[in-house]
């Protein structure tokens, strides 16, 4: 895979190309979609609700974006498949029943999920992984820079066992679901930044992204390590680390190690000002967002040329090479820059983190109201 290097404010630069009509846009060529107005139709399947960002962030931005690219007539058809991967075939089997114009599609199972791909394919449907890079004959992929986020967390570790850490300094890795490829990606990122310094005790791969099993995991670590030798705990994204610490504290660990996170979610937002969670990768949910919607509006209008300019990178699949992508950036999210990252952009205001519990910790991080 390509990476584009790209900077954080740069990215942030919205290029709104989709509802130009000055850039002397084509609907020919392979990757063009039939030609449609506004009143379109973008099919959206997400995999879970366990993270919250989902519907949240994710489906209420993508339908906002539509609506406004396309003057109010354009709509989103959205279906959720609570970590079913069974379940998704179904929904995205009737959205292609349903002739939708356009399909954003993040896979609870990116393996099982090609034969509905290939069958939206056939039925002339354009489909777009959205987070999470289906198998099958994807058009385009958007995601934010997976090795990037793992290698985030794990330089971010390292930062925090300071210059002493070394070979004799125990990590357990919580990694994500084995059939999500992010997790994948991830965990080779993290690696890639602490191999050869550190040694990676335990390692487990967590079914589903599920707290709970992380928490069953790290019991076990426990057990097998002993809680005073674990000097950090790398958690693929914010639920993992919530499950993480939940075995430390039953454990009876007061001082808990620096310990990663993905997502920023709330809880994990306030676990870094308290001092439980040492960071987390906070990903710009709403640029990811937009630049899919404006993908899928582009696609079901036929626009080449502004689709190739929202898709600067490739990627490959296991069952396909080249695709058209964009890779997001990602910035670590510590107590220090938190008014600087989720409050400026808004994803959450200073009211939401610092709750009566956390009023001396927010005060000694600066997070004034």
């Amino acid at each position: 895979m390509r990476r584009t290097a790209m900077s954080l404010a740069l990215a942030t630069i919205s290029v709104s190309l989709v509802g130009c009509g000055g850039l002397g846009a084509t609907v020919s060529g392979d990757h063009a979609g039939p030609a449609k107005g506004d009143a379109i139709t973008v099919g959206l399947l997400l995999p879970e609700r366990s993270n919250p960002q989902y519907e949240r962030f994710h489906y209420p931005v993508i339908k906002a974006k539509v609506e406004s690219l396309t003057g109010g007539q354009g709509r989103v058809e959205y279906a959720n498949a609570e970590a079913d991967a069974a379940g998704q075939a179904r929904q995205l089997r009737q959205m292609i029943n349903e002739q939708v114009d356009v399909i954003l599609l993040d896979p609870v199972d990116v393996h099982a999920i090609a034969g509905e791909v290939r069958r939206a394919k056939e039925a002339g449907i354009p489909v777009i992984a959205y987070d999470r890079l289906a198998e099958g004959p994807i058009d385009a992929y958007i995601t934010f820079d997976n090795e990037l986020v793992g290698g985030v967390q794990g330089r971010s570790l390292l930062e925090a066992l300071g210059e002493d850490a070394g070979i004799s300094d125990k990590i357990v890795m919580m990694n994500g679901s084995p059939t999500d490829p992010n997790a994948q990606q991830f965990k080779a990122g993290a690696l890639l930044a602490l191999d050869g310094k550190v040694t990676i005790a335990e390692s487990f791969d967590t079914e589903d992204w599920k707290p709970q099993s992380a928490e069953k995991n790290m019991t076990e670590a426990i057990n097998r390590i002993g809680k005073n030798d674990i000097k950090a705990v790398y958690a693929a994204n914010d639920g993992l680390a919530g499950g993480v610490i939940k075995a430390l504290k039953a454990a009876g660990v007061t001082d808990l190690p620096p310990i990663t996170g993905q997502d920023a979610e709330l809880a994990a937002v306030r676990r870094i000002v308290s001092g439980e969670q040492y960071m987390s990768v906070y990903k710009p949910y709403p640029q990811e967002a937009e630049r899919a919607a404006e993908m899928a509006v582009a696609k079901a209008q036929g626009r080449d040329i502004q689709f190739d300019a929202l898709a600067p990178d490739r990627v490959d699949s296991p069952t396909d090479k080249g695709i058209p992508a964009r890779l997001v950036p990602v910035v670590a999210l510590t107590k220090g820059n938190i008014k600087d990252t989720v409050v400026r952009d808004g994803m959450y205001r200073l009211s939401d983190i610092c709750t009566p519990r956390l009023a001396a910790d927010c005060a000694a991080a600066g997070l004034k109201k």
